[in-house]
């Protein structure tokens, strides 16, 4: 088909063409402008979904109710409140008594209010609580969890000053500071106490500064508005629906100012017997004797927020103790607190089935790998001809390197190492197949019933439904025993401990490298080692002395068996019993009537009966577990002013600070990234930076360069 086309008198050949063009472009221009339409359209939707986004975010979250003028921070990285603490330790005897003084200061020119989710020992008692602010000192109160979230809440909205101090894990809490003003400072004091370690003739106490940030399993809750805002990184999931309470921002120390995380700490050792070393495998110590009294600081002085530190003591040759009686009275009442130390001794001569698993999540990546490798390496040298095991490795998926337990052959072992020396980190940390792996007992062979059956779980522990994790242990355990040993600067302790007590095993924590080789060699010690089972305990007072834990666990070789009880007079003996391996009949006696004094032992008591409580929470037993458990744990911690996971401490000023005129923003305050750990561990959340918002500044400017262009070509 061809077209004649004449051209315009006046016009050359050239005008002609140009003549023939233009009409082609006029009929091209709908589907020009359909397109840029389509294209603004779209825009248009997605600068909506955006705006409403960033508006749900920076919007107040009171269970979707306004706040009186708070907004939530977004800026950079970098705290408006830079963090300053203090330790005070005085160790007497069993137990160490802590004042932690976090002082928040106030760099920006509005009234904040501060939001701070940091570790303490998985032990820890939190019992007292005082604000201060200017040459204000207002001591708190242990509240209902409900009643201290109102209370806080009311006073900071009316611009009173207030601090509140909530149980988020045994070893995880939140202090939150309302009303600090524009260039000043104000802190809290928290005190609590924790039992000292004691094991195979050595003390040892841990001071968490930093945590690894959590691995949080489960579905995202769509739609979940919680009552407060927590400043985490994470969102609540159906496995961890607290997950946004428990993921503190994880940073840099060049993401926070100068000064910033920095803690001062001294340790006051009162041991009750001469101390001949005091070490730490993170940090060099200065340690002064006065007596039997030893005052411990760090080398350094103000340490970097980025790791546990650890301090280990040692008796002096032959003062090692066996046993130790410490007494208390308190409300009319007494308490004591017994330890003894059996003295087991020998190795097992029955072969064993070890399995070993190895945890190789992103968050074991860095330093921790290598520790882990090393001692799972460490492991497979302590296995004899007899014995059988397997290598198991979990992150997002779980993966064993021989489909069932094999003999500790020199073959198996070769190909085991090899393997073991390949391992990366990677990946998610989905603990529960591990678990449930490890667990299933895999001997085919029809012998398993004459092996001791071993797992050995290597991990940093960096997860956010631990519950859920215990109960299947509990569950799944059958004749295993789980041993868990601690990896990393910062490993989640709760965890380690509560994991090895359920599994009927020990634990021990890889602090750094150059101490791997004696925790190792201590543990696997006591996997070979007769174990003491069927523990009971007989005390003078009969019914009248409640006793806790009320069935001790089963103890391997060095570890003492501690007991606290109420009502119990100095007079008399205690009688412990069990058994040891064969059968054979275990007994001693410890007399009561040389108790040494104790202080905070009615705390101690306590708390380890919410610990029995809590665990029926665990094992589901009783017709309500939950509402009894609550109902009895918020009781005690009210009597003995405790923080629970159903208590905070409460402080509240009486007048109001600021003015309903002026706005008070709430600011996270992060946690430092653990020594020795990668950058794929930094954690922020999704307002730490405006990049939400300079995106939403561009697409207007985008759809309007769009349109220029499009005018450019049609004119």
């Amino acid at each position: 088909m061809s077209f004649a086309v004449s051209a315009r008198p006046g016009l050359s050949s050239t005008s002609s063409e140009t003549s023939v063009r233009r009409p082609c472009r006029r009929l091209r221009k709908p589907r020009v402008t359909a397109w840029v339409e389509g294209i603004g359209l779209w825009l248009a939707i997605l600068l909506m979904l955006s705006v409403q986004s960033v508006v749900a975010e920076a919007s107040p979250g009171e269970g979707g109710q306004g706040t009186a003028g708070q907004l939530h921070f977004i800026g950079s990285a970098r705290s408006a409140i830079p963090l300053a603490t203090d330790y005070q330790v005085t160790v007497s005897g069993l137990i160490a008594d802590t004042e932690l003084r976090q002082s928040f200061e106030n760099t920006s020119r509005d009234w904040q209010e501060a939001v701070y989710t940091f570790p303490l020992p998985q032990n820890a008692s939190v019992y007292s609580m005082t604000l201060t602010a200017g040459e204000r000192v207002i001591k708190g109160r242990v509240q209902p969890r409900e009643a201290a979230r109102q209370q806080y809440q009311q006073a900071r909205d009316e611009g009173r000053q207030a601090a509140r101090v909530d149980q988020q894990r045994p070893n995880l809490f939140t202090t939150r500071l309302a009303n600090i003003p524009p260039g000043e400072a104000v802190s809290v004091v928290i005190r609590y106490q924790q039992a000292v370690r004691y094991d195979a003739g050595e003390f040892e106490l841990r001071l968490p500064t930093t945590l690894t940030p959590r691995y949080m399993p489960g579905a995202a809750l769509a739609g979940e508005q919680r009552q407060e805002w927590h400043g985490g990184w994470a969102r609540p999931t159906t496995s961890v629906p607290d997950a946004d309470a428990i993921s503190p921002m994880t940073v840099p120390p060049e993401d926070v100012a100068p000064g910033s995380h920095r803690a001062s700490v001294r340790l006051t050792l009162n041991a009750g017997l001469p101390i001949a070393s005091v070490t730490s495998p993170g940090h060099a110590l200065i340690s002064s004797w006065d007596g039997d009294t030893v005052s411990v600081t760090p080398q350094s002085g103000a340490i970097t927020m980025d790791r546990d530190l650890v301090v280990r003591w040692s008796p002096v040759r032959g003062q090692t103790p066996s046993e130790a009686v410490f007494h208390e009275r308190w409300q009319g009442e007494d308490y004591l607190l017994a330890m003894l130390v059996p003295g087991l001794a020998g190795n097992e001569a029955l072969p064993r089935e070890l399995v070993f698993v190895i945890d190789t999540s992103g968050s074991m990546a860095g330093a921790s790998i290598g520790q882990a490798r090393s001692a799972l390496l460490a492991g497979l040298d302590t296995l004899a001809p007899g014995d059988r095991f397997n290598v198991i490795q979990f992150s997002d998926r779980t993966r064993h390197l021989f489909s069932a337990p094999v003999m500790a052959s020199p073959a198996n072992l070769d190909r085991a190492r090899h393997y073991v020396r390949q391992l990366e980190a990677d990946g998610g940390t989905e603990m529960a197949p591990a678990l449930a792996a490890a667990l299933a007992t895999a001997d085919t062979s029809g012998s398993a019933d004459t092996r001791v059956r071993q797992v050995v779980f290597i991990t940093d522990g960096a997860v956010g439904n631990e519950a859920a994790l215990f109960g299947q242990i509990r569950r799944q355990l059958g004749n295993s025993r789980l041993f868990t040993v601690a990896i990393g600067s910062a490993p989640n302790m709760h965890f380690m401990r509560e994991a090895a007590r359920f599994g009927r095993g020990t634990y021990t924590a890889i602090d750094h490298q150059a101490d791997l080789a004696a925790p190792l060699a201590e543990l696997f010690g006591k996997m070979r080692a007769p174990v003491l089972t069927q523990l009971t305990s007989a005390w003078p007072g009969g019914d009248s002395a409640e006793a806790y834990p009320a069935r001790p666990g089963d103890l391997f070789a060095g570890e003492p068996l501690v007991q606290v009880v109420r009502g119990q007079a100095m007079e008399g003996q205690l009688v412990l019993s069990g058994r040891v391996a064969g059968g054979e009949a275990w007994r001693a006696d410890l007399p009561l009537d040389k108790a040494a004094p104790g202080v905070g032992l009615h705390r101690f008591w306590a708390r380890e009966k919410i610990n029995g409580l809590l665990d029926r929470q665990v094992t589901g037993a009783g017709e309500h577990p939950g509402e009894a458990v609550e109902a009895e744990v918020t009781e005690l911690a009210l009597a003995h002013q405790l923080v629970t996971r159903y208590t905070s401490f409460v402080a509240l000023e009486t007048s109001p600070a600021r003015t309903p005129e002026e706005p008070l923003l709430a600011s996270a305050v992060p946690t430092l990234l653990p020594n020795g750990s990668t950058a794929g561990m930094l954690r922020y959340p999704q307002t730490a930076t405006p990049a939400a918002l300079l995106m939403l500044l561009g697409l207007p400017g985008l759809l309007t360069g769009l349109v220029l262009v499009w005018r450019r070509r049609v004119s």
